[in-house]
């Protein structure tokens, strides 16, 4: 036994809490997975029938809630599959800076100033003829694996 510490630097992130596993043969239409790393909204799932060896497929197709780009993978019905924990929430806009950015008021009473502004055109126009006609607006922001995006938008009335 030694008297000496050890500390040990750790670089990687276990990331255990972004996803859980789920049974393929479980995940339905409308649910998330994750396919190739990236979080996805299922579109659509087809199950093959068992073949020689004994394995039902599940062919799932899904649309990355972050990027709208379509992803597909196959995978053993009897097989987990990693679901990220998908969080919704709505903040009230408070400002929009120049470079992109918005500041939001949190239900504590804080403000949020880390998420840019979404790319998604029709949405970006929306904000920000909202934000200068000075409504009030609340932004829906998803979350999953780490990342936020910007995904919705009410009006709840001039200021």
């Amino acid at each position: 036994m030694s008297d000496e510490e050890h500390h040990f630097e750790s670089k990687a992130d276990a990331g255990a809490s972004k996803t859980y596993p789920q049974q393929a043969g479980t995940i339905r239409k409308n649910g998330y997975i994750v396919i190739k790393n990236r979080p996805c909204k299922v579109v659509e799932v087809s199950t093959s029938k068992t073949g020689k060896h004994g394995h039902a497929k599940c062919h799932f197709v899904g649309i990355d809630i972050f990027t709208a780009k379509k992803l597909e993978d196959i995978v053993p019905s009897s097989h987990n599959c990693d679901v990220p924990h998908v969080n919704r929430t709505d903040y009230q806009l408070i400002d929009i800076s120049e470079d992109g950015f918005v500041s939001l008021l949190t239900d504590s009473g804080d403000t949020k100033d880390d998420l840019k502004l979404p790319t998604d055109e029709s949405l970006l126009k929306q904000i920000k003829d909202g934000f200068a006609e000075g409504k009030d607006l609340v932004v829906s922001v998803m979350s999953a694996m780490g990342e936020e995006q910007i995904c919705a938008l009410k009006d709840i009335g001039p200021k």
